[in-house]
């Protein structure tokens, strides 16, 4: 999401830009191959070139190589690649982990005064209580409101459905819920018009939801999301 976002603040100053990207389409695995489709092709429209399966063989002064041969002239590169969370911490203090510091619904670690917030844990908050980790600083935001309020003694759930927003341009893509997989994709009104509901569906029901021009939608989703 970052490269994408970064990406459209200098084309939008009129700087040409390439997006580079190892994946078919991008953000194919977060929200599937229409809306990245649909976001390549929002990209484009505002001058922007993609090199789809490449990644960056080398970086020098002036230019770029891609792992396709291509070399591309370049004053300023950006890689946006996520985080990766620090557990050394964690794991000499005997903390369990699993992509990030294992907690509970307070967000206790192994160790139950151990807390943990933000990108680095990893909560019950996927299908069955499977642990996920969200990079989002509202999730960080929030989890350190409740894990301070539980070491003060409080006994406060985090459950919280993770939410996010994406700005491309003139378009902002807003999802709720959490899919690292999903059955099918149902596609309510049209992307094309920026005015649409796509569902990740698993299981019969939605796990996630994703919307253009629809936050009212979006939001009771996440109400419904929360009651699951």
């Amino acid at each position: 999401f970052i490269g994408l976002e970064v990406a459209a603040s200098l084309a939008a100053r009129g700087i040409e830009t390439h997006v580079v990207s190892l994946d078919a389409r991008p953000l194919e695995r977060v929200l599937g191959a229409e809306l990245g489709d649909f976001v390549r092709q929002l990209h484009e429209q505002h001058g922007e070139v993609f090199h789809m399966g490449a990644s960056i063989a080398s970086i020098a002064p002036g230019a770029v190589t891609l792992s396709t041969g291509e070399k591309l002239p370049a004053d300023l590169v950006v890689i946006g690649v996520g985080v990766r969370p620090r557990l050394a911490l964690a794991e000499a203090a005997g903390l369990k982990v699993e992509r990030g510091i294992l907690v509970n619904a307070f967000l206790q670690s192994s160790d139950p005064d151990i807390y943990a917030a933000g990108d680095v844990a990893s909560w019950p908050g996927g299908e069955a209580g499977a642990p996920i980790r969200v990079e989002h600083w509202v999730v960080a935001e929030r989890q350190g409101q409740v894990a301070a309020a539980n070491m003060l003694g409080a006994r406060e759930a985090y459950r919280d459905v993770p939410f996010f927003w994406s700005a491309h341009h003139e378009v902002m893509i807003r999802c709720v819920g959490h899919a690292l997989a999903w059955d099918e994709i149902r596609i309510e009104g049209s992307i094309a018009a920026h005015d649409c509901a796509v569902h990740y569906v698993k299981g019969g029901r939605t796990v996630a939801l994703a919307t253009i021009g629809r936050d009212v939608q979006a939001l009771e989703q996440a109400r419904l999301l929360a009651q699951a």
